[in-house]
């Protein structure tokens, strides 16, 4: 097992700035949605499925990232049209498709499978979530969340630090930080919740949520487990495919699923939330 990897604060300044980049690309594809965010959401499943792909099968990774990217962009490009019964229908498919593409040169073919089953929800998740009426500000409070999640565990937990959270899987983590990430991913849902009203003085057409306040703290709190669900779950794949990141894609970061392995879980979480809002729940 990989020794526990402690912060490095050496690079703060490399991880500040890519934050600068990617944060407001992402956020600025998902406002505005349509072709930019299929496009991002597409770039981001083919980073994700190399990833995969250099954990996974370490000797021949190239042939098994082909395969679980091409899958999981079946299921969103049928899903970004609308066909979302289809798309997900697909997935376990596709998934099965990959796992036979890695025959001979994966170590465990199924990893393969499990790569689509890993990636592919998310990923349509994103794109129907995006899809519903005021999609974009639901998008919003996913991240805003999603980012208050890891902001808070990350502040308290260097801050207070105590006792353990999960030790065997991801040793720096802590019960304060934990804590912290809740009531951060639970503030930053709340805030998001307000902002149409605040900026209706100055932009009065702008829409509205349909969200009472209370709905909006339990998404942010379930979104916030969610989200540590996720990076704990991550770092268990990581620990059983003994690496300490999942790749080096992003200057000061590590690999891209090291950074949106909370948000795979929590968008998930989103997308059933806000079916329920749908149905009347939240209003």
């Amino acid at each position: 097992m990989p020794p526990a990897k402690r912060f490095d604060w050496s690079n703060l300044g490399l991880r500040v700035a890519s934050a600068a980049v990617l944060v407001p690309a992402a956020l600025g594809a998902a406002w505005f949605g349509g072709w930019p965010y299929l496009v991002l959401i597409a770039i981001g499943v083919a980073l994700l499925a190399i990833e995969w792909g250099g954990m996974s099968a370490p000797v021949s990774p190239t042939r098994v990232a082909a395969a679980v990217a091409a899958a999981v962009l079946v299921a969103v490009f049928v899903g970004y049209r609308g066909h979302f019964v289809w798309a997900w229908g697909s997935i376990a498919m596709m998934a099965a498709m990959a796992a036979v593409i890695a025959r001979g040169v994966a170590e465990r073919p199924a990893d393969a499978a499990y790569g689509v089953l890993y990636i592919a929800p998310a990923a349509l998740c994103l794109v129907w979530l995006r899809q519903t009426n005021q999609g974009d500000w639901w998008t919003m409070m996913l991240f805003a969340a999603t980012w208050g999640a890891d902001i808070g565990a990350f502040a308290v937990g260097s801050t207070l630090k105590g006792p353990k959270l999960w030790p065997r899987f991801s040793p720096n983590k802590t019960w304060s930080g934990f804590v912290g990430g809740l009531v951060f991913a639970t503030l930053a849902a709340v805030g998001v919740n307000v902002l149409p009203d605040l900026f209706r003085t100055i932009w009065p057409s702008i829409r509205g949520f349909e969200l009472n306040l209370f709905a909006a703290a339990a998404i942010g709190l379930a979104v916030g487990l969610a989200t540590m669900a996720g990076d704990l779950w991550e770092s268990a794949l990581k620990r059983r495919f003994g690496v300490k990141d999942s790749g080096d894609l992003i200057p000061g970061h590590g690999g891209l699923l090291d950074r949106v392995d909370g948000l795979m879980f929590a968008v998930v979480v989103m997308a059933a939330l806000r079916a329920a809002n749908q149905l009347g729940w939240g209003h």
